[in-house]
């Protein structure tokens, strides 16, 4: 996970990468492979573009854009923004649009002339450090963060919820594409790639997290949620402290399509509280989750993740693009 070359072996390049945001549009099923000059590289966000000219049977050229992880994940991988430049020849193994027509693939892995192979680590990274409070840098642990998801898919959901899920179609209505981040629970999982920073102030708690600059500030002055407030993207969040857990309430969330990335809405009554807690000596934070949104849940889902101690690692800017986030 340091920004050092990653050398894999070819068992590793077989293993399927795990799931980013926009491997909805890619078929998982296929493996295509590419062997071209590049013509850009596009070092923005939400994804990392190669473009690549393929010389066909027939003698002719046609542009492919090679989609990979966003800046932080990459430069984690040990990728630069100078690394690939316009004439370089690579060679691409990819997972295909399900679009035949779209000249677009989502990367697996690509080798230099050089036959360095470069890929997207998404490993499940552990830090080793303690802390004595949920303040500093923090990553979500896979083996916690994957059964939450899993979880919250099974909640059952009411007749708008499943109709919305039906009729949501990632590429026209995904908040993606207009470069706007998820609410709780969703920024909380996308710590398993993503960094977070806690910096505990004297009348707030300000959480950080890369995934398209996302900041939460949840008050601690005592304060109530306001009557008639603004509801906006990450809602309004009052914050107490019980010894060293911190409790967080959250309600006034706008609308979205998608709150986890599954299609499935959060509705105006949606209402969120959170605890925040040291545990394993202060090498991790268990985050404790209950969610109930009665416009779109049947039921309250309550359930916890875990997130890694690691100081060691930095925040990088997101930066999101809105003319590169509708390509995935």
């Amino acid at each position: 996970m340091h920004p050092v070359f990653v050398a894999v072996t070819a068992a590793i390049l077989a293993s399927p990468l795990s799931a980013h945001h926009s491997d909805a549009g890619y078929n998982q099923d296929n493996i295509v492979t590419l062997h071209g000059r590049v013509t850009r590289f596009v070092w923005r966000n939400p994804h990392i573009t190669a473009y690549i000219e393929v010389e066909g049977e027939n003698g002719t050229t046609t542009e492919w854009g090679i989609e990979a992880g966003s800046t932080p994940i990459m430069s984690r991988s040990g990728w630069t923004q100078d690394m690939l430049q316009p004439g370089d020849i690579i060679s691409v193994r990819a997972h295909p649009d399900r679009n035949p027509t779209r000249k677009h693939v989502m990367m697996l892995s690509i080798q230099t002339a050089d036959e360095r192979v470069w890929i997207q680590d998404e490993s499940d990274y552990q830090g080793t450090a303690t802390s004595d409070s949920i303040e500093g840098v923090w990553k979500g642990r896979a083996s916690t963060i994957g059964p939450f998801r899993e979880k919250l898919s099974q909640t059952p959901l009411t007749e708008a919820a499943e109709a919305a899920r039906a009729a949501y179609d990632y590429r026209v209505d995904s908040p993606i594409g207009q470069c706007v981040p998820p609410p709780t629970p969703g920024v909380l999982t996308a710590t398993v790639v993503y960094m977070t920073e806690i910096d505990i102030q004297e009348d707030r708690v300000v959480i950080r997290n890369e995934f398209f600059d996302n900041q939460r500030t949840i008050y601690t002055d005592g304060r109530d949620h306001p009557i008639n407030g603004e509801r906006t993207n990450q809602g309004h969040s009052i914050g107490r402290w019980e010894g060293d857990v911190l409790v967080v309430d959250t309600t006034l969330f706008a609308d979205h399509p998608s709150t986890s990335g599954n299609g499935v809405p959060g509705g105006p009554q949606k209402h969120v509280i959170e605890r925040f807690g040291l545990i394993e000596g202060g090498r991790r934070l268990e985050i404790d989750v209950w969610i109930e949104d009665p416009q779109y849940l049947s039921v309250p889902f309550n359930s916890s993740l875990q997130w890694d101690y690691t100081p060691e690692l930095q925040l990088y800017r997101y930066d999101c693009d809105p003319a590169l986030a509708g390509l995935g």
